[in-house]
């Protein structure tokens, strides 16, 4: 290796450009890691070049529409994972619970809530710690954590994966509704014997073939069987085709407040409720706790949307082990 290199080498963020390798594997291409880390393309690529320069081994192997990475840079990769951590995880130690954090969170979050409920929350995150950038993922899948390098995922129902850590942030009551066109004048549906001879809406993530309901007072539970017209895994593509009088609904009572409140829809058979759904923040073990990460979560835990705060006296330790 030459002296020039050296030089560089050692005048350059030697975490950056491990960091920056890391990216490129995890986002696919040069680019997609550039506009991750909010850089350009031949940025990325004199970091990759000065990395494998300094390293004396090829990592990549590149061609017009793919990255494939060699057995040097298998090893590499894996072990650039955990120097990561650990160099982030000295970070937090080093400076203290105090600190206020800086750099990037990744948080994967449901399409409908993240677009929703969880936005003022990060919002309150983002004004506090003004160093702090985020990555706000919308889908209903639960990441890979680490192989995805996510921080946390905010996830809706059970977390039945043994691997992570769920801390308990509250419960999503559900009804049932359905549109006034639908009654088409009928009385409205005051119990499941009634609810079961309408035509029916699924939100396939929580119910496909079957409706199960709990009466308030009495704790009496219904079942019945439904053939849906329409099924979806999208909370807000449910509510929709509920206020066009496609069928009953039952989803989140907060995605419906606004349609009841203008008559678009209407609250059906009101003394009866499905279980409530939990919602979790889930994140991957560690020794250590980034300070970005606690931080977040303690937002999220002050700043609980409307109609999710039930449910957490019961989970005195709110952190639970899934």
């Amino acid at each position: 290796m030459t002296n020039s290199v050296l030089t560089a080498a050692a005048g350059s963020d030697r975490m950056l450009l491990i960091e920056t390798f890391v990216r490129i594997v995890e986002a696919g291409s040069l680019s997609a890691a550039a506009a991750q880390m909010g850089g350009t393309q031949p940025t990325v690529s004199r970091r990759l070049q000065l990395l494998e320069r300094t390293l004396g081994v090829r990592l990549l192997q590149r061609s017009t529409h793919a990255i494939r990475l060699t057995e040097d840079g298998q090893r590499c990769y894996e072990r650039g994972k955990e120097l990561i951590a650990t160099w982030q995880s000295f970070e937090s130690e080093v400076r203290g619970a105090g600190d206020e954090p800086v750099g990037m969170l990744r948080v994967v979050a449901p399409h409908a809530f993240g677009q929703d409920q969880f936005v003022e929350p990060l919002a309150k995150y983002l004004q506090r710690y003004p160093n702090m950038r985020v990555e706000w993922l919308l889908h209903d899948r639960m990441p890979d954590l680490i192989a995805e390098n996510v921080d946390c995922a905010i996830r809706v129902g059970a977390v039945t994966d043994p691997s992570v850590i769920a801390v308990k942030l509250g419960e999503v009551p559900r009804i049932v509704v359905g549109s006034p066109a639908l009654l088409q004048g009928a009385a409205v549906p005051q119990g499941p014997s009634e609810l079961a001879r309408l035509p029916w809406l699924a939100l396939r993530t929580f119910y496909r073939t079957e409706v199960s309901l709990t009466h308030c007072e009495t704790g009496e539970t219904g079942r019945f069987g439904i053939q849906p017209r329409l099924s979806t895994d999208g909370l807000h593509a449910l509510r929709n085709a509920a206020v066009l009088g496609l069928g009953v609904a039952l989803g989140s009572a907060w995605a419906m407040t606004d349609d009841l409140a203008a008559g678009r829809l209407v609250h059906l058979a009101r003394e009866w409720r499905a279980d409530p759904l939990p919602v979790y923040l889930v994140y991957a073990p560690s020794r250590f706790q980034p300070a970005r990460l606690r931080r977040f979560i303690e937002i999220m835990r002050e700043h609980l949307p409307a109609g999710l705060a039930a449910g957490l006296a019961g989970d005195a330790r709110g952190a639970v082990r899934a």
